[in-house]
């Protein structure tokens, strides 16, 4: 029997059935970001876990962090400039936070475990402030890792020594470990705070 046309067709009616059923499984929809950064809470499969070292030699991963927001980024501890610069800008980000601020930690992933050892790795990231955590292991476990954010890097030979060329978006997880957004380099620690006080 065809459906009459004044009336919703039976497909219709299950397929609203279906996304109501969906919906309410899965608990209300997560609210739009409105940010200055790039909205990644909607690309399954990017990102993700990870398993790294910290300078002690404990093995990390994103569960340890669940309850804070955590902000990555990636680099290495010889870089001139982006570098310095992205972390002196998630230093600023948490001060801006005021008592928030207790509610983000800041990895900083090497692609340079080669010379960046736990305890230079250490020594860099607490000058810019005593909580920031740095992050290495293996050159393929980084290379897995940097993979999954799409990072692109390589190693450019200056004379006797190399430097890294590197892509510089810095990545934030909400507190139930979920990557939310990615966080331009251009982008002032103000417009920062805006984005991440949104998932907070």
């Amino acid at each position: 029997m065809r459906d009459h046309p004044a009336l919703p067709s039976r497909r219709r009616l299950l397929a609203a059935a279906g996304a109501a059923a969906l919906l309410s499984a899965c608990g209300e929809q997560e609210p739009k970001l409105r940010l200055h950064g790039i909205d990644l809470s909607q690309r399954p499969g990017f990102g993700g876990d990870f398993r790294l070292s910290d300078p002690d030699g404990r093995e990390r991963t994103l569960s340890d962090f669940y309850g804070r927001a955590v902000l990555l980024f990636f680099g290495f501890t010889l870089c001139p400039d982006v570098c310095p610069t992205a972390l002196t800008r998630a230093a600023q980000i948490r001060k801006l936070l005021g008592a928030d601020g207790q509610r983000l930690q800041v990895l900083f992933v090497t692609l340079d475990p080669e010379r960046d050892t736990p305890q230079v790795l250490r020594a860099y990231t607490q000058a810019f402030d005593p909580s920031f955590i740095g992050l290495s292991g293996s050159e393929q476990r980084i290379a897995e890792t940097a993979k999954a954010f799409r990072v692109v890097y390589a190693k450019v030979p200056t004379g006797s020594t190399y430097t890294i060329d590197h892509s510089a978006l810095s990545y934030v997880y909400d507190a139930r470990g979920r990557l939310r957004m990615a966080l331009r380099h251009e982008q002032s620690a103000a417009e920062c705070v805006d984005d991440i006080r949104q998932i907070l």
